[in-house]
C-alpha cells in the first residue's frame, strides 16, 4: 500500500514539474524581452497584430519568433531585439508581443487565431517597410448582406487583414469561403485611396 501511495505522489510531483516548466520559461522570456538591447527607433519599424483573441508572429524573413508547436518565443530574435512587449503588459500572453525590425523589405509570416487555439491562418506578406512607421496586421471578417441562392448566402463570410501604416489601410488580403472545397487561400485585394 505504502508503494502505491509512494509511486503516485511521485508521478504526481512529476506532472506538476512538468506543467511548471512551460510557465517558467515563459517567465525567463520575458525577462530576457526586458533586457534584451533596445533597437534604434529611427531605423527600425514596429509591427503589431490584432483583430483575434491571440495571433502570433511566426517569422520575419529568416528568424523564427514564435514557434509554431510550442507557442514559446525565439531565443535568437529576443537578442536581436526584435521581440518588445507591450506597454502595460509584463508576463507573455496572447497578444502581448511586437516587432521593432530594420526598415525595408521584409518577409512576415503571421499566424492568426480567429475560432480557437487549435486552428491557425497563416498569412505571408513582403512589403516594403518605411523606417519610423508603425504597421498593424488587422484581422476582420467582412461581413456582407449578400442575396442570391441558400448555398450562396449560407457560407462564411470571408476573412480579411488589412495592413495598416499609421492607421492607413495600404494592402488588404482576403481568404474568401470556398463552397465547393472549404479552403481558399488570402489573395490581396484592391484598396482604394
Amino acid at each position: 500500500m505504502q508503494n502505491i501511495v509512494g509511486r503516485a505522489l511521485l508521478l504526481g510531483g512529476c506532472a506538476v514539474l512538468l506543467s511548471a516548466c512551460q510557465h517558467t520559461q515563459r517567465a525567463l522570456d520575458t525577462v530576457n524581452i526586458y533586457t534584451a538591447p533596445k533597437p534604434v527607433t529611427n531605423t527600425n519599424i514596429q509591427i503589431y497584430c490584432t483583430g483575434t483573441e491571440n495571433c502570433e508572429f511566426e517569422r520575419i524573413n529568416r528568424t523564427e519568433i514564435v514557434n509554431e508547436s510550442t507557442h514559446l518565443v525565439n531565443h535568437d530574435a529576443i537578442q536581436k531585439g526584435y521581440i518588445r512587449l507591450k506597454p502595460k503588459l509584463t508576463t507573455l500572453q496572447a497578444n502581448s508581443i511586437y516587432l521593432t525590425v530594420p526598415a525595408g523589405q521584409n518577409e512576415v509570416v503571421i499566424r492568426f487565431y480567429p475560432i480557437s487555439k487549435d486552428r491557425a491562418e497563416k498569412i505571408t506578406v513582403i512589403h516594403k517597410f518605411m523606417a519610423g512607421h508603425t504597421y498593424t496586421f488587422n484581422m476582420y471578417r467582412a461581413r456582407s448582406r449578400g442575396t442570391g441562392s441558400l448555398l450562396n448566402v449560407s457560407a462564411p463570410d470571408p476573412l480579411c487583414v488589412a495592413l495598416l501604416d499609421d492607421k492607413r489601410t495600404v494592402r488588404r488580403f482576403c481568404k474568401p469561403y470556398n463552397v465547393l472545397t472549404g479552403l481558399g487561400e488570402f489573395a490581396e485585394q484592391k484598396t482604394i485611396f
